[in-house]
């Protein structure tokens, strides 16, 4: 069992069907609104690691599915920068078990990582409506 800081968008489908899966698997999650949570460059790139800029955005955020957001002209700190101002834009959950940090919902990674029941259904980070 692992006890993960859970940022969501309360409300969120997805992020119920997540916090159930980790749930059911043992772990103890406590949740946080990723919305108003106060970030900073530093409390955020953690949880990006080595992804593409582009994997950092939310792909349902209606800014990014209107093509409002041209990643070619972003670099890091600007990146950082428009999701602090609009956290809609960061892709969810983002997760934190001890030191390590995620961005995403990548069901085999987690479960290489924490744990997840053997017999688990397909849990993804993609929402249905924003």
């Amino acid at each position: 069992m692992a006890k993960v800081v859970f940022y969501e968008k309360p409300g969120c489908v997805g992020n119920a069907r997540q916090k159930a899966l980790l749930i059911a698997s043992g772990h103890e999650l406590d949740v946080r609104n990723l919305l108003t949570q106060t970030w900073t460059p530093a409390t955020l790139r953690p949880f990006f690691g080595d992804k593409t800029l582009r994997d950092w955005f939310n792909a349902s955020a209606p800014k990014v599915k209107a093509g409002a957001i041209d990643f070619a002209a972003l670099d890091e700190h600007s990146a950082l920068a428009l999701m602090i101002a609009e956290p809609i834009l960061i892709r969810r959950p983002l997760l934190q078990s001890g030191e390590r940090r995620e961005s995403g919902f990548d069901q085999a990674s987690i479960a290489a990582w924490i744990g997840l029941r053997a017999d688990a259904p397909e849990v993804t980070d993609r929402c249905a409506m924003e």
